[in-house]
């Protein structure tokens, strides 16, 4: 009986090692969001991303009626990138997304007319595998 006793207690350390090795490592994902530049003027930051997801919102001071943007991944295999853009009111006027892996791998443009004063954008990374950057700033 005594033999026993460490057998069990050594197979019970090998069923637990299997279990805690075989568990998945998604809690090793990440999305980052940085913003860089901002918030009076021109706002910009940038993002990373191994396969995690993040959500950020930013408030955009912006005295005029549309925006110039700009985004770019730099590097991107799988994954979501998408920028919205709400005016003062909370009207959508601008809403684009980027797919890693494939083209285009940049877009930019002027958003739609909306109302100044304080703006929101928010940017989703989802599922990201890369990196990129985001610009805004007041349009015309």
């Amino acid at each position: 009986m005594k033999t026993l006793k460490p057998t069990i207690f050594i197979l019970l350390i090998i069923i637990a090692s299997l279990i805690l090795s075989s568990c998945n490592n998604d809690d090793d994902l990440s999305a980052n969001v940085n913003l860089t530049e901002g918030i009076d003027g021109d706002i910009g930051g940038d993002f990373t991303g191994n396969g995690g997801t993040i959500s950020e919102t930013f408030n955009w001071q912006n005295d005029l009626s549309t925006a110039d943007y700009n985004a770019d991944i730099t590097a991107s295999t799988v994954g979501l990138f998408q920028m919205i853009v709400k005016d003062s009111e909370g009207t959508i006027v601008l809403d684009r997304s980027l797919n890693g892996g494939v083209e285009p791998d940049t877009f930019s443009g002027v958003t739609s007319s909306g109302e100044s004063g304080m703006w929101t954008v928010t940017i989703n990374v989802s599922n990201f595998n890369g990196d990129g950057s985001f610009t805004l700033s007041e349009g015309n």
